[in-house]
């Protein structure tokens, strides 16, 4: 009887904080939420769009069974030794009524991390237990399955970020007491076939129980060096010649930013449109005080942070310029709109990372606009959602402008029955651009066409129905698919074309813009990007493009 009062007890505490949230003037918001599926049988970890509109997402494999299984006709697998015929991967239709298609994936993929390669396959590296040294392959068509090697990795990677460079290939950076970093695919050369050691990673360490540095944030500069933030401090990593080229300030205040005290981080939209080198600007928020973890496991939960810092990281003095969110949170995932606003969704506002250890769900997602001169203007509450998206949620931005919003489970397996419980649920979120009454441009032609080469000079043509008033700023921005877990969207990008010209064509609210393709495989490392045109800060549906 003692034990159900507690339980009580505890979901009240829980049900209540949450309100508290809901309701402190954030509700009425702009945006709107949609649910697009109620179930799709497993809860989303991992997340990445394939440039068909597919996203592939996937939890674990040792976390029980899951909400689906796999189809008749279909031979249940071994995995740690018994038969399972549990789904644990599927396939996301965006553009086909939202089908669900039953992925096969073996070995552990908990807390793994993944990219897109130039030619569109999907690579995903390490996991947990017998999947920490796997690398996993999916081609991007109607019927392909995961493909599993084994072994491939050098070191074992267990939450550890992936990064794609200019030369095409993948970078695999940390993982759990793995002070190194390592290339993939792997191929014959030399620097293919060793471990480079990084002593950042060791050096950034919180402490063995609470490294405060996995997951860490990693953006390629437009230099071509690897800025790297782990805890509280960043270098910039020459890869090639395993050189620290710079090292930056640590960032103000006592607030760690990497799992478990989980911030996010964004690489701000590098702006083309001058032909020198452009800057780069590292935007990073949320995190929590460094013995978060610990007094969670107490059944403390602190209050995280609402601290913001924004980084030039190409500067000749860089320094953190801080700023603070409207709401605290921890967990929170950053993705960039292809206006180039930052929109922070999911997460709480107090505990930390981990099984249980989070309270006070945010509900309300916030708009950044970095490009906004006075602060106080730059940060926007928007509608609240009703669904609370904890640990091992995750976010991606989609062809058409939305944010898809999916996963949460910080729960041992699945578990429906405790305050917070394994959500299986997809929704979308409909930034205030969409929601606006502003028309929207719709690309109809791009010329040469969808293959570009860097330097390329082309034209977009695209159909706009203005009511009233004039042609307003049109621009271009190409926006390279990120995969999505714990809270940071690995290789996302926004970049802000050079544009040369807006003419009217033939037939009313016909037009066309020209600009140039991105200058450099640093600028753009090559493979598949969305493209959108923005009119008056209204993106259009994006057309997949691919540089090299």
């Amino acid at each position: 009887m003692e034990a159900k009062i507690l339980v009580f007890i505890v979901f009240l505490e829980v049900f209540v904080l949450s309100n508290l949230v809901m309701a402190a003037g954030y509700s009425n918001g702009g945006g709107s939420w949609n649910l697009l599926k109620k179930s799709i049988g497993i809860s989303s970890m991992h997340i990445q769009l394939l440039q068909n509109d597919r996203l592939i997402t996937f939890d674990r494999t040792d976390a029980g069974p899951s909400n689906l299984t796999l189809p008749k006709g279909r031979q249940c697998p071994i995995i740690s030794g018994k038969k399972d015929c549990y789904v644990h991967s599927v396939e996301l239709d965006m553009v086909h009524n939202l089908n669900v298609r039953p992925l096969t994936v073996l070995s552990d993929t908990w807390c793994s991390s993944g990219a897109m390669l130039p030619d569109g396959k999907l690579i995903q590296s390490g996991g947990y237990g017998h999947g920490e040294k796997v690398v996993r392959t999916l081609e991007p068509c109607r019927t392909c399955d995961w493909k599993e090697d084994y072994n491939v990795l050098i070191s074992p990677r267990w939450y550890a970020s992936n990064q794609l460079l200019p030369e095409g290939n993948i970078i695999v950076v940390g993982g759990r007491l793995q002070f190194s970093y390592e290339f993939i695919p792997k191929s014959p050369r030399p620097e293919d076939r060793k471990v480079h050691d990084l002593p950042f990673l060791k050096e950034t360490r919180y402490s063995s129980q609470i490294p405060n540095n996995l997951y860490p944030f990693t953006h390629l500069s437009p230099d071509g060096n690897l800025f790297i933030f782990a805890n509280n401090r960043a270098i910039l990593l020459n890869y090639v010649k395993n050189i620290v080229v710079r090292t930056y300030p640590v960032m103000p205040g006592n607030v760690a930013r990497n799992y478990p005290s989980t911030g996010s981080s964004v690489l701000l939209p590098l702006d083309l449109s001058e032909k020198s080198t452009p800057e780069a600007e590292v935007f990073i928020c949320g995190g929590t005080k460094p013995d978060s973890y610990n007094k969670a496991r107490a059944g403390i939960f602190l209050e995280a942070s609402r601290t913001c810092g924004r980084l030039r990281i190409t500067a000749a003095d860089p320094n953190w310029e801080m700023e603070e969110m409207p709401i605290r949170r921890v967990m929170g995932d950053m993705i960039m709109l292809p206006t180039g606003d930052v929109l922070i969704i999911n997460g709480a506002a107090n505990g930390t990372a981990g099984w249980g250890y989070a309270r006070v769900p945010v509900h309300n997602p916030v708009i950044y606009r970095p490009a906004e001169s006075v602060k106080a203007v730059r940060f926007e509450v928007l509608k609240a959602a009703t669904s609370p998206r904890l640990y091992h949620s995750t976010a991606h931005l989609l062809s058409d402008g939305r944010v898809l919003v999916a996963g949460g489970n910080p729960n041992h397996n699945y578990n429906f029955t405790v305050p917070f419980p394994t959500e299986l649920s997809v929704e979308a979120f409909s930034p205030p651009y969409l929601t606006s009454g502003k028309p929207r441009p719709a690309i109809n032609a791009i010329r040469p066409g969808k293959n570009l080469a860097y330097k390329q000079r082309i034209s977009v043509e695209f159909q706009l129905n203005l009511k009233l008033g004039q042609l307003g700023k049109v621009y271009l921005t190409m926006v390279a698919p990120s995969f999505t877990t714990h809270s940071f969207s690995m290789n996302q990008r926004v970049l802000v074309l050079a544009v040369n010209g807006v003419r009217r064509m033939s037939g009313g609210g016909a037009y066309a813009v020209e600009g140039d393709a991105p200058g450099s495989a640093a600028y753009a490392p090559p493979g598949y990007y969305q493209l959108f045109v923005v009119h008056e800060g209204v993106p259009s549906v994006a057309k997949w493009v691919h540089i090299k």
